[in-house]
């Protein structure tokens, strides 16, 4: 009986609560869009990054990533295969050398990190070989081969088929000195790897740096981000197994790249703070809406408590409307709002005109929303809560009236 009359009394004026459900509802749809777009947008980020640069997870030897010193590397890189191949959910792997050394063509010199990489395995977790834009990839014979960034072949006024000359500091102290041919130049969008990157065989950069059979870091692609931290910590485990000097360790892709996860916090925050205002205007205009009510049934009411009906009860029925047209709403906006994302979903939204602000996490074209349980209920949830409590200072406005004097307002 209470539910019909409440459903029955949110209808007695249309016009407003129409109005009402259609501002919750576009609230839900925005809330519901716009955390699918940052959630995706962080996954695509996240992913994009990892597989230029970092991996989800890297092994390398403690302190190397604080200091980069050519010195601390892992010495038995079969071992460290032999546990990485035990841990389930890779989706690939792979071993890189690094140091710091002098590039130069002509009279033009310039510093460049120098990576040694596999060429083989690396296409298989990296996406290098689609970002070349002028020669090719390297292959497993191109021992004096070399790729370098594109605003590094700039500099040094090189390209395809050019000799540039290295000049670094070997593992043991020697004088690292080689000649490379230039067989690909490439472009991720990142001005800092483009500006200093030059990549050769691992098998070369072993010979001409000392390494032996060293290498500095295993980079690991897992099959989604989700496996990240349960992998990680099984890894730690296992290379307590490795005797190495220093130890080994291993770090995810937020130690990795603290900059893109602080990024990613400050959108998440101001993300946040907007919708908090967003929830809090269509909360206060359903309080106004409810006021408006109360006023507007002031007689009413009256004559209601005249006849016995208690006060506790008239506010469980106001109570009871607020809570209807608050679902009626949000039921609408997320049915809206779902399908809204879906096909965004499918089709992407275009961010070329954005381009010079996501190149630096290597995102050209299209970012895609991605729906899911927190994205679809934490918005509607939020609008619920919060207007349910608003809600409840007009319905205990109530409590305050005196029959007679209720019955004689206008």
């Amino acid at each position: 009986m209470d539910f019909k009359i409440a459903w029955r009394n949110i209808w007695r004026n249309p016009r407003r609560s129409i109005l009402t459900i259609c501002a919750i509802g576009f609230a839900c749809i925005v809330l519901i869009f716009m955390l699918s777009f940052q959630f995706g947008s962080y996954e695509t980020m996240i992913n994009t990054s990892v597989k230029i640069q970092t991996g989800h997870i890297q092994i390398q030897a403690q302190g190397y990533h604080d200091n980069k010193d050519i010195r601390l590397v892992i010495k038995d890189p079969k071992a460290v295969e032999k546990v990485i191949s035990s841990i389930g959910h890779i989706a690939g792997f792979t071993f890189r050398s690094e140091a710091f050394s002098l590039i130069s063509r002509g009279k033009r010199t310039y510093g460049a990190l120098v990576t040694g990489i596999d060429p083989r395995k690396e296409m298989r977790i990296s996406r290098l070989k689609s970002l070349i834009r002028r020669g090719r990839f390297l292959k497993e014979g191109d021992k004096e081969g070399a790729l370098i960034g594109t605003l590094l072949a700039k500099n040094l006024r090189a390209s395809v088929n050019d000799d540039v000359t290295v000049l670094g500091q070997g593992r043991d102290g020697s004088i690292a000195a080689t000649v490379l041919k230039v067989k690909g130049i490439f472009g991720s969008g990142i001005s800092e790897l483009d500006r200093s990157a030059v990549l050769i065989p691992l098998e070369t950069f072993s010979s001409v740096y000392s390494m032996e059979s060293s290498v500095h870091k295993a980079i690991i692609v897992l099959d989604s981000l989700k496996y990240v931290p349960q992998s990680k910590k099984a890894l730690s485990a296992a290379l307590k197994g490795i005797r190495n000097d220093p130890p080994l360790v291993a770090l995810d892709w937020e130690e990795l790249m603290p900059g893109l996860r602080q990024g990613i916090e400050l959108d998440l925050i101001s993300g946040l703070i907007f919708y908090l205002i967003l929830i809090l205007v269509v909360a206060f205009s359903i309080m106004n809406t409810f006021l408006m009510a109360i006023f507007e049934r002031t007689r009413e009411f009256g004559v209601l408590m005249a006849i016995g009906v208690t006060p506790r009860r008239i506010t469980k029925l106001l109570l009871m409307e607020s809570l209807g047209l608050t679902l009626v709403g949000i039921g609408f906006g997320m049915l809206i709002g779902v399908l809204f994302t879906l096909y965004f979903q499918i089709h992407g939204i275009d961010v070329s005109g954005a381009s010079d602000l996501l190149s630096q996490f290597g995102i050209t074209g299209r970012l895609y929303p991605r729906l899911g349980l927190l994205s679809i209920s934490i918005g509607p949830a939020a609008v619920l809560i919060l207007t349910s409590v608003v809600a409840l200072y007009p319905a205990l406005k109530i409590r305050s009236f005196r029959p007679v004097e209720a019955m004689a307002a206008v």
